[in-house]
């Protein structure tokens, strides 16, 4: 059992069925590349095929400059369509110049499978390499299973029933010789990427093709004030973000932009970042938005919609709520669980907004009454604006 912050005792891990797993196949040879000769020939290699699965290695740097990396690439490792016949170990400290993987690794006809996706493309940056046309398999998981559920080892012992070695998992990189141990764990990684990969695309395509990014895909075309946040998600104050874009207050125009972008936008990632921003800024006139994703195939969105109207307190969602305290995955249930608990708490203080044209703004929050003394204390401003937002979206009704 699993308890999650502030609800009752709920399930632990996926409660729906799942499909019949495979039978993993082995690689027929691995080779280790540490010479620019070899490491020309796997370049042509790669670029005559269709699907690339990529995993990485890193060495933690001990020592280094202001700005630097943190870590190092240590090794690349590739598996291809090639019916399990090689997998290869890249020796990215020994090859200085990586430079003949760029027209593989850019190619918008060769699909490219990593399994967490982010650490892996910050370390291939360091070498001037970009992945163009991929697919997280981690979100893809996600999406289905959930997020507990969605590690590389939780993945594959449910897809083909194998149980990664993880006893190299803490291992020092960027020791050479490696070890024939060593090697052959860093090639398992991808090529277990590759039959997970297998998998999902033939019991789960809608789940691969709602994750796949195009080579030339971009971030579709929103108001500026909304693009930071999907092109990196948390590292941003919506309270700041609706100050300095002059939004301040200005709900009608905050909620066109948001149903605006909500319209455009194809992926999970960037569709839950609008709903945390509709929860947080307390948008209760977006909560018709909001209910269609209760039933969403993708179990983050159905999660984090579950969050906003929660925050919103949206009483017609509720028996909604209470079926999906028995959804098959846990983060919506626990989600579900939660919104339902404090769906009682408090309504949002009123807010006022104080100041003449040309003159600083204060804002200060009162109770039932303007006049009941209580005020917000001075740098308390963040709050306040998200409940000046409330306030004036109850008012007002906007759409």
């Amino acid at each position: 059992m699993a308890k999650g912050r502030g609800t009752a005792d709920v399930e632990a891990g996926y409660r729906g069925s799942s499909a019949p797993p495979v039978v993993a196949p082995e690689w027929r040879s691995r080779l280790y590349i540490d010479r620019p000769a070899d490491l020309h020939e796997l370049a042509r290699t790669l670029s005559n095929t269709s699907v690339l699965a990529i995993d990485a290695e890193f060495v933690q740097l001990r020592m280094r400059n202001a700005g630097d990396p943190s870590h190092r690439l240590a090794l690349l490792q590739f598996a291809i369509d090639d019916n399990h016949r090689t997998s290869w170990v890249v020796d990215a400290l020994r090859l200085f110049d990586l430079s003949p993987l760029r027209d593989a690794l850019e190619s918008p006809h060769i699909l490219k499978l990593f399994h967490g996706i982010s650490a892996d493309a910050r370390m291939l940056a360091t070498r001037g390499l970009v992945a163009r046309h991929y697919v997280d398999l981690e979100a893809v998981s996600r999406s289905i299973f959930g997020q507990s559920e969605s590690g590389l080892q939780s993945m594959l012992q449910r897809a083909c029933g194998v149980r990664l070695d993880k006893s190299f998992q803490r291992a020092d990189w960027g020791k050479r010789p490696l070890t024939t141990a060593m090697v052959t764990y860093a090639a398992r990684d991808a090529q277990m990427t590759y039959v997970l990969y297998g998998w999902l695309r033939d019991n789960y395509p809608w789940a691969v093709a709602l994750h796949e990014m195009d080579a030339e895909e971009t971030i579709p075309m929103v108001a500026s004030w909304l693009r930071p946040f999907l092109e990196s998600g948390r590292g941003r104050s919506v309270e700041m973000a609706v100050a300095e874009a002059g939004l301040s207050g200005r709900t009608q125009i905050v909620t066109r932009d948001l149903r605006s972008a909500l319209a455009v936008v194809q992926h999970p990632a960037h569709r839950v970042r609008i709903f945390r921003i509709i929860g947080e800024l307390g948008l209760k006139g977006m909560a018709d938005v909001l209910r269609p994703y209760l039933a969403s195939p993708a179990s983050e969105e159905r999660a984090t919609a579950v969050r906003a109207l929660g925050r919103l307190r949206d009483a017609d969602a509720h028996p909604t709520l209470q079926a999906l305290t028995h959804d098959p995955v846990e983060d919506v249930r626990l989600a579900a669980q939660h919104a339902l608990e404090h769906r009682s708490a408090p309504a949002a203080s009123k807010v006022v907004r104080e100041g003449g044209a040309g003159q600083p703004t204060r804002w200060t929050a009162g109770g039932a009454s303007d006049d009941d003394g209580d005020s917000a204390p001075a740098d308390d401003w963040r709050a306040a604006l998200r409940n000046r937002f409330r306030s004036d979206d109850a008012s007002s009704g906007s759409s």
